[in-house]
């Protein structure tokens, strides 16, 4: 009977809210705070789907103030955290607890909890954060209402409840598709790219879903299966290179990690991918002994011209400055400047070696004259680089890369 009623509650959640969408023409805060009152599960998937289907209609000054009514109506209310702290504090039991917690959470995120009840909502509210991020960058109330989103989002995308799956070339279509679209790094130019990408015996894919976006990839790592390190992404994607049996193989390459959902902009997944993708490699392939990316290096020439350091053309000093940059290039909270620098250095991983010339595409030539590096994850090191990034920033570099580095500052 369970599984039945199961059933008939996915049945009446799909199909009540369209039936009754247009004959409710009640303001959508009067909506908001309907569903935030409500007590059944069928009428309250039907009130959030109403929500969600205004806001797909609505232009942006009416999400706008969607979000406006979000951040300021259903925000916290100071006098009863006050009162609820100072109860809790004059004797801490389940009672005080319990009342502090639901005066120091906000409605709203209740509000964006129960508009998660219907199918395919969270892939709406993802969507909706994608919105929040971009018309509320200069009010303080929308900054605080996306933390709220933040962290709803950090428990509904837990690493626990992400799937890794393998892409090939027999994926389905809209999957393939939607992998051409979200490439960030390097340029996907259609199907036959795609294919070479895919197909090869030493070519893999990798992406993370969500039960929840089963189409829709989270975030996904190509990856090139190599006698060796490689320092140009050229010779990588080259047409005309010349494949190897992926047993021959002692080095996988990450050289490509894309973030496919804005929604879901400072949700951390690329961590735990390239971890598992590395302990499934090697399972798959014992030979594999190395495991590096060939990264760009995003802001070196920003850096240099900021620093009134004409940027060399000749190849070793080039890869002295960028050894230099890598290293030493640090914001004002002492972390590395280098955005790519403090995704992989933050996961553990290592300033290996960095190339001229190995990235000719004009976005390469543009961001870094053409260089990039290879970080290594050594995998019985990753956890110990973690702790010391984690507690002051340090850098792990060879001892090739911190010998570059001061010839790049001499």
């Amino acid at each position: 009977m369970s599984l039945f009623a199961e059933l008939m509650s996915t049945v009446f959640a799909r199909r009540l809210p369209a039936a009754a969408a247009a004959e409710d023409d009640r303001p959508t805060e009067a909506l908001v705070a309907a569903l935030l009152g409500e007590g059944g599960e069928v009428s309250g998937v039907a009130l959030a789907q109403r929500i969600l289907d205004r806001y797909a209609r609505a232009g942006d000054a009416e999400r706008l103030a969607f979000f406006r009514h979000l951040a300021e109506d259903l925000s916290l209310s100071p006098d009863a955290v006050r009162a609820a702290l100072s109860d809790f504090e004059a004797g801490q039991n389940r009672r005080s607890y319990a009342a502090f917690m639901e005066a120091a959470e906000p409605k709203r995120q209740e509000a964006i909890r129960r508009l998660n009840q219907p199918p395919g909502a969270t892939r709406d509210l993802v969507q909706m954060r994608a919105d929040l991020l971009r018309l509320g960058r200069k009010e303080d109330a929308l900054q605080a209402l996306d933390l709220d989103f933040r962290h709803l989002f950090r428990s509904w995308f837990n690493r626990g409840f992400l799937v890794l799956r393998p892409i090939s070339w027999e994926s389905p279509a809209h999957i393939l598709e939607k992998i051409i679209a979200y490439e960030a790094v390097h340029d996907i130019n259609g199907w036959e790219d795609l294919r070479r990408r895919l197909r090869p015996d030493d070519r893999r894919c990798f992406a993370f879903f969500h039960p929840a976006m089963p189409d829709e990839p989270l975030i996904f790592v190509e990856v090139a299966l190599t006698r060796g390190v490689p320092g140009s992404v050229q010779s990588l994607l080259a047409e005309s290179r010349e494949g190897i049996a992926a047993r021959e193989a002692d080095s996988a390459v990450f050289y490509s990690i894309s973030n496919c959902q804005t929604g879901l902009a400072g949700i951390s997944f690329g961590n735990s991918l390239i971890k598992q993708v590395a302990a499934d490699l090697s399972a798959e392939l014992p030979g594999l002994k190395t495991f590096v990316t060939l990264s760009p290096i995003p802001g070196l020439c920003r850096w240099a011209e900021a620093q009134g350091i004409p940027v060399p053309d000749a190849p070793e000093r080039l890869r002295a400055l960028a050894a230099r940059y890598l290293t030493g290039a640090k914001r004002s909270d002492g972390a590395p400047l280098d955005p790519v620098a403090r995704f992989h250095l933050g996961n553990g991983a290592l300033v290996h070696q960095v190339h001229a010339g190995a990235d000719t595409s004009p976005k390469g030539l543009h961001q870094s004259a053409g260089a990039m590096v290879n970080y290594l994850y050594d995998l019985s090191a990753v956890s110990r680089n973690h702790e010391a990034y984690a507690k002051g920033h340090a850098v792990a570099a060879s001892a090739e890369i911190q010998a570059l580095a001061e010839e790049g500052a001499s």
